[in-house]
């Protein structure tokens, strides 16, 4: 998805996952050049061609989320790599094509909000003092799908640059300000080395423009790929909601309209501390952030509530491809949970673009007239 994000203009010259699934979706997609399915600790800089002027990496989130408890990325020396813990050897090929003299232009890594806090802020501080060690100038932004597409989904990108890569005084500002820099953000600098806070940019980029889609706009009234629920598995659903959740259906069916909410199933403690089962409804036309399907509670569930009539199901692949920004000529595996898994482990086409459009594109064809 970031490489749809990039655009045309862009020529992807190397590319890695571990997922067989996913490379497979790649190859259907962009085909098998440049694709390399290989655990990336066995991967070397030899396997990197040429003199890029972008390496992107989302590393997996599992361990920098309430999910995954905040294993965090661990050290970079640690024999007991997290699965986030791959940054590590991602940052060696960097290292690596440095002392080549093939340094990148731009290293952009995009991970979840979890990122700022995990082991209370010492992973974010970690991996600053990787940019700041390299030479690198760096910053973050945090981005919210939301303000592109009908999809609650922040995400934490930190774009570094290269030293000698001059960067137009329209794109930094002195200090946080606007959507792009949360209180969050700000704490988790404070907790960088000096060194880190020497080589840090506020990057200042501008607001994107209003939305025009909302969740409504996306949802098949004839889904391919999922089944409407029974009756009776629709009433569970309402039966698993609380007072505050049950009185957002019945506001929903007072409109008169058709209106298009989303479920997450998800464990609640009660007042007497027993956890049990809930079901989590909103109407405000964004859908929840669609996450990889590791159980049932993680798979969202569309509910259409039309009048008095009230049906549910799970949300289709493709409905969770165009929440992704994915265009309807992007093929998606049979599988039900792996095209879910495509969509929820991946990055939102249109904020790649953004970024692309509003700051890396800038800064290259400033510096080298081409972007590539």
């Amino acid at each position: 998805m970031a490489r749809a994000g990039l655009g045309k203009e862009w020529i992807c010259t190397f590319a890695n996952d571990f997922s067989s699934m996913k490379g497979a979706t790649y190859v259907e997609n962009w085909g098998s050049d440049h694709l390399l399915i290989e655990d990336i600790n066995k991967i070397s800089s030899g396997d990197l061609p040429g003199n890029p002027n972008l390496a992107w990496a989302s590393f997996p989130c599992q361990d920098l989320s309430l999910a995954g408890s905040y294993n965090g990325i661990g050290h970079r020396d640690s024999k007991e790599q997290t699965r986030s813990g791959t940054f590590w050897p991602f940052w060696k090929l960097m290292r690596n094509l440095m002392s080549e003299g093939r340094s990148p232009a731009f290293i952009v890594l995009e991970n979840v909000y979890g990122v700022l806090t995990s082991h209370s802020g010492k992973d974010f501080g970690a991996i600053g003092s990787a940019f700041s060690g390299a030479g690198y100038r760096f910053g973050a932004l945090v981005i919210d799908a939301k303000y592109f597409l009908p999809q609650s989904r922040q995400r934490v990108f930190i774009i570094g640059v290269r030293n000698d890569v001059a960067i137009p005084a329209s794109l930094l500002q002195t200090g946080p300000s606007g959507i792009w820099h949360p209180p969050a953000l700000s704490k988790a600098y404070e907790g960088l080395s000096n060194e880190a806070k020497k080589r840090w940019l506020w990057w200042d980029i501008p607001k994107p423009p209003q939305r025009e889609t909302n969740l409504v706009d996306l949802i098949e009234i004839n889904p391919v790929g999922v089944s409407w629920h029974s009756h009776a598995e629709t009433t569970r659903l309402l039966d698993l909601m609380n007072p505050v959740n049950l009185a957002k259906v019945e506001a929903a069916k007072a409109t008169q309209q058709l209106m298009v909410g989303c479920i997450y199933r998800r464990t609640r403690p009660d007042l007497d501390g027993t956890k049990r089962q809930r079901a989590e409804v909103r109407f405000d036309n964004i859908a929840g952030c669609l996450r990889t399907p590791s159980g049932g509670s993680s798979r969202q569930i569309v509910l259409i509530v039309n009048g008095n009539q009230v049906r549910s199901r799970l949300l289709s692949p493709r409905e969770a491809a165009r929440l992704m920004g994915l265009d309807e000529n992007y093929q998606l595996p049979p599988n039900y949970n792996d095209a879910y898994h495509i969509a929820g482990d991946g990055v939102a086409v249109p904020v790649v673009r953004f970024l692309a459009q509003e700051l890396l594109e800038p800064v290259l064809k400033n510096n080298l007239g081409i972007v590539n």
